[in-house]
């Protein structure tokens, strides 16, 4: 699915919201986090899709919270009408950290939902579940969104902002890859699943991949990703060795890293506290990526919200890695990969679909 860029809000404006859940509790509480920001509106709210779909015309929200499990009209349903009709909507999914909940989230990534919150479980109190809620929501919502009041975040384009680098990736003196790392957040599993595929059977580089996602997640979008890829795609393991021709994806709540061991490479999962408020972090995985493998390392930053990879980005450009970033136009959020972009320390700003082209290109395989 395209993305559909951010939009600017206009002085005054507020990000209109429309909460869809079949629990009056949950459209409660959803509406009392939500209208405590006041760049945030709740327009309305709706028990099933049925009824949301009738009221989308009436009340022009900006965004939909959309529960997956509702009478008359689920949210999967639901959610392949809104793309057909209202393509500009954004919609964020809300998910049950379960196995059906995470596979049936999965499937609403794929169907073109934007993001997705795990709904509050055994949090103890109404305040406590309002407070994540709140923390975890919010900046999901605002991540669309230019805000007027701010000076429009550091990924957003400035004038004159670098959008692709003219000069070769391949420079004199730099080293042959031996290992490819990616990070992704927002619109990740829509992208890693565009392009993974296209990393041909004989590929001769391990592929690391940290996705933010909590547990559960992440081993199902693995799993989805092996069945479509020519690669051996894994959710990693502790001590695990990173081999030419295997995809790993990190698994959630856990930073991947890599150390070497005997003379073979391992990785190597803890629990440290999170980077950039993600566990996984991207920095995590490209600070340890360079300290192994020096500047023999092609690292892509794709789609996501924040500045996950900034950090690690600039370790291993300084070290001599090619560094890749995902344009603007095609970035479900151009977070993570245009804070690398105005940081200067992308090598090529590419469109998704010529990221693997490219990465093939600097491992001498086209």
């Amino acid at each position: 699915m395209p993305a559909v860029n951010k939009r600017a809000l206009r002085p005054g404006e507020r990000i209109r919201v429309l909460v869809v859940d079949d629990s009056v509790v949950i459209r409660r509480l959803v509406t009392h986090a939500l209208e405590q920001d006041p760049v945030l509106e709740v327009v309305g709210a709706a028990s099933n899709g049925a009824i949301a779909l009738q009221r989308i015309p009436q009340l022009n929200p900006d965004v939909l919270t959309l529960d997956i499990e509702m009478p008359e009209m689920d949210g999967l349903e639901t959610l392949r009408r809104l793309r057909g009709e209202y393509p500009q909507l954004r919609v964020i999914m809300f998910s049950t950290l379960t196995e059906r909940g995470a596979a049936v989230t999965l499937e609403a990534l794929t169907l073109g939902a934007d993001d997705y919150v795990a709904k509050a479980s055994n949090e103890g109190s109404l305040d406590r579940s309002m407070i994540r809620l709140r923390e975890e929501l919010v900046p999901k919502i605002k991540q669309f969104f230019y805000l007027p009041t701010s000076a429009r975040e550091s990924a957003a384009p400035r004038a004159g902002a670098i959008h692709v680098a003219r000069t070769p990736v391949r420079r004199e003196g730099r080293a042959r890859a031996k290992v490819v790392a990616v990070g992704v957040s927002t619109g990740g599993p829509t992208a890693l699943g565009a392009i993974l595929p296209e990393l041909p059977a004989d590929f001769p580089l391990p592929v690391l991949v940290v996705q933010h996602m909590p547990p559960l997640f992440t081993r199902l979008l693995a799993e989805r990703l092996d069945a479509t890829c020519q690669l051996r795609v894994e959710e990693a393991r502790n001590g695990m060795a990173v081999e030419p021709g295997k995809i790993l994806i990190a698994p959630g709540d856990y930073h991947m890293k890599v150390a070497a061991s005997g003379g073979a490479v391992r990785v190597c999962l803890d629990q440290s506290p999170p980077q950039n408020s993600c566990r996984p972090a991207v920095d995590a995985l490209f600070a340890s990526v360079g300290e192994v493998y020096g500047g023999a390392v092609i690292a892509a930053i794709l789609t996501g919200m924040g500045q996950d990879g900034l950090r690690g980005a600039q370790i291993l450009k300084a070290q001599g890695a090619g560094v890749l970033a995902q344009d603007e136009a095609s970035s479900v959020v151009w977070g993570m990969p245009g804070a690398v972009v105005n940081a200067g320390v992308a090598d090529r700003v590419l469109p998704l679909e010529e990221i693997v082209p490219q990465i093939l290109s600097m491992t001498g395989r086209t």
